[in-house]
């Protein structure tokens, strides 16, 4: 008696059919979500994002504050290099510089060296430590910030004492320069600061917060007043946001690692989730005492447990366990019959020729019968019970 070999058809390989039956709702919402973003981005390719950029309206953007300015006859123009920021350095030009922090030391370094002496204004907007002891000299950013953001002007500068109160509160600085106007100050440390040049006519203005310059914020306190005079000094205003794809960052010097261009807090806020991380697993693998057997409330005959088992591995297609099952089991009662031990019941080199001597038959029907591959279709599984049943009555005949 011979059976192909095949390759077992479990549950666990379906078909192609079943996959396309369980990922055809995924398929259909991502092609969904796909041609929404299509649409989304087509209908907004005009539309300008981004946090203090003047060409958006979001409510993070400066849109509001560039028409201002343009009411007044300031012209405003954006910029995303070193090189173009350097060149915009003349005495009729405010030049801003929205984060201050995205630069390396060395782009710091040579954007310092065009607005010293060059007449004009230069507005820093919150300057970290990292940043502003190489554009403002002689500045330092206290480690604590600002409790409040509302905050009273309290300095003898012209536009502040103008503005009131504004939303300035935010980083904190120190100088060493004498002449220097400190104003809205958070705990005896000023939050604006306005440094103007040994010669000429130019300074500098380090802003601690950038929340008067915001859409949503521009109505609020004395905002608008404080922006458009820090702003409108000059006829030019030339906006100046650094971008991490600038030429210039990639050249020698000193440049930001990977962990310098992270968020503040962000190791506290990763040893937080480690922490929860934790926490979690401790509850889900909480022990709750040892198991407890507990008695059935009726009892099942092993007949409904046999055909139940049955009517799951029918379901399933599983053909292959099904055989495994029937042929373990018929092992285990003929070992004994040939005079093999239970434990070698499922070693062939120790059953099959017990078996033989014992039908005197051909040890290739029974390896193959006993331990053969699983069979192709159903037929071949009934047929493979009614061989296995015959073998052992076989072996039962006296």
């Amino acid at each position: 008696m011979t059976t192909e070999a095949m390759l077992p058809n479990t549950s666990a390989s379906p078909t192609a059919r079943q996959v396309w039956t369980r990922a055809r709702g995924i398929a259909l919402s991502v092609l969904l979500l796909l041609a929404a973003a299509v649409v989304i981005a087509v209908i907004r390719s005009d539309a300008r994002h981004g946090e203090l950029d003047p060409r958006s309206a979001d409510s993070y953007g400066s849109r509001a504050v560039a028409e201002l300015l343009a009411d007044h006859g300031v012209t405003t123009r954006t910029v995303t290099t070193l090189d173009e920021a350097r060149a915009a350095a003349a005495p009729d030009t405010t030049l801003l510089v929205a984060v201050p922090d995205l630069l390396t030391h060395r782009q710091q370094s040579r954007l310092r060296s065009a607005i010293a002496g060059s007449g004009g204004r230069t507005v820093l907007v919150a300057p970290g430590s990292w940043s502003v002891e190489k554009l403002a000299p002689g500045v330092t950013a206290d480690p604590a910030t600002s409790f409040t953001s509302t905050l009273s002007p309290d300095c003898q500068l012209p536009a502040a004492r103008r503005a009131g109160t504004a939303d300035t509160g935010g980083i904190r600085y120190t100088t060493t320069h004498l002449g220097a106007d400190e104003c809205y100050p958070s705990r005896r440390l000023a939050t604006l600061l306005r440094i103007p040049e040994t010669s000429g006519d130019g300074d500098t203005v380090v802003l601690g917060a950038p929340d008067i310059l915001f859409n949503d914020h521009l109505d609020k306190q004395g905002n608008a007043s404080l922006a458009l005079q820090l702003l409108g000094s000059r006829p030019h205003l030339v906006w100046y946001l650094p971008s991490l794809s600038d030429n210039s960052a990639t050249g020698t010097g000193d440049k930001k690692g990977f962990f310098d261009l992270l968020p503040s807090g962000w190791l506290w806020g990763t040893l937080q989730l480690f922490v929860a991380a934790a926490l979690a697993a401790l509850w889900r693998a909480r022990r709750l005492g040892p198991l407890v057997p507990e008695r059935l409330p009726v009892a099942i005959r092993a007949s409904e447990t046999v055909e139940g088992r049955a009517r799951l591995y029918r379901k399933a297609n599983a053909r292959d366990r099904a055989a495994t099952a029937l042929r373990s089991s018929t092992r285990i009662r003929l070992a004994p019959l040939v005079g093999v031990s239970v434990v070698q019941a499922h070693s062939p080199e120790a059953l099959l020729p017990a078996l033989s001597a014992h039908l005197r038959g051909s040890g290739q029907a029974l390896d193959s019968l006993l331990f053969g591959p699983p069979p192709s279709d159903d037929a071949a599984l009934i047929s493979l019970a009614d061989q296995l049943d015959a073998l052992e009555r076989e072996v039962r005949r006296p």
